[in-house]
This record gives C-alpha cells, sequence and structure tokens, in this order.
C-alpha cells in the first residue's frame, strides 16, 4: 500500500479536519479521556493508565508488565509508571515472575481489588451516560467498528514497521 503524499507542489486538498476520522476519533477519545480522568483523579488520585492497569489486573489476575502493554495497548513507559504508582500506594504488588527472571508480575493487593469495586460501578455510569442517546444496535455496531478500526491501525503499522 502506498502512503506516500503527492509529490507535486500542489497545495493540499480535501482534507477538512472536522470531517477527518483519525481526528474524530483522537479528539473524542481525549474528551472522554479528559472527563473520565477528572472523576478518577479528583474521587480516587488515579490516572487513567493506573485506571487501566488495575481494570486488566482484576479481569486477569497476576499479569507481566508485557502482557499489561499489550492489552492496555499503552506503551512501556506509562504502563511501568502506571504500576510503579499503583505499588507505591499498595494497591497493587510486584513479585517474580517464575517462568521469566527477567520481568515480575503485577497482582492487586486486597485494598486494590476494594478500589477496583468502588470505581468500577462509577465506570459503568459514565459509560451509560455517554452512550445514553445511541440505540443498543448503534453501540453495538459502534463497538464492532471501533475493532475493525483498530485492527487495520494495528495492520497498517505493522506493514510500516512501526509496531
Amino acid at each position: 500500500m502506498n502512503l506516500q503524499p503527492p509529490q507535486d507542489d500542489a497545495p493540499a486538498s480535501g482534507l477538512v479536519l472536522d470531517a477527518y476520522l483519525p481526528y474524530r476519533l483522537s479528539t473524542a477519545s481525549n474528551a472522554v479521556s479528559r472527563l473520565i480522568a477528572r472523576a478518577y483523579d479528583d474521587r480516587f488520585g488515579l490516572t487513567v493508565p493506573e485506571w487501566r492497569v488495575m481494570c486488566v489486573l482484576a479481569e486477569d489476575g497476576a499479569a507481566a508488565q508485557a502482557g499489561v502493554v499489550a492489552r492496555t495497548v499503552m506503551d512501556k513507559v506509562t504502563v511501568s509508571r502506571a504500576a510503579q504508582g499503583l505499588v507505591r500506594r499498595r494497591l497493587a504488588r510486584r513479585s517474580d515472575h517464575e517462568a521469566d527472571g527477567r520481568s515480575h508480575l503485577l497482582t492487586l493487593t486486597a485494598e486494590g481489588r476494594r478500589l477496583h469495586g468502588e470505581i468500577a460501578p462509577l465506570a459503568l455510569a459514565y459509560e451509560a451516560a455517554l452512550i445514553a442517546g445511541l440505540a443498543p444496535d448503534e453501540v453495538a455496531l459502534l463497538k464492532r467498528l471501533l475493532g475493525r478500526l483498530q485492527a487495520a491501525a494495528t495492520g497498517l503499522a505493522g506493514e510500516a514497521g512501526l509496531q
């Protein structure tokens, strides 16, 4: 696939920012993340990456940092900082990874599980408020389409050697 822009001197045309899907996805994601981040920070002192790591650990149990990176599609540094913050607050613990001596396993502590249980209903309430104007079939379609867009972006990144 050729992703190179035209090489002539003609001005770029046809790009209307508000109609450009990557821009719309980014701004929508940023707006939702800001809303949620304020709630998590104000009420619980958590960053969005810390909350995402907590969710992975709550769903999956013990996880290596590389697994959290793959699951959340956050970069290694962001996951590492989030994990350190959770460990510092005693919401998660690090233990040796018996199968891989270079890695550690993260697990939620009892306090981390309690806090996750307190925040999860709030997260679901925010989701419900965000999708309140959509019909259930629209929500299902949106989730399917987002999955397809994510898969396409992952595939394009692989083709371009950006993974």
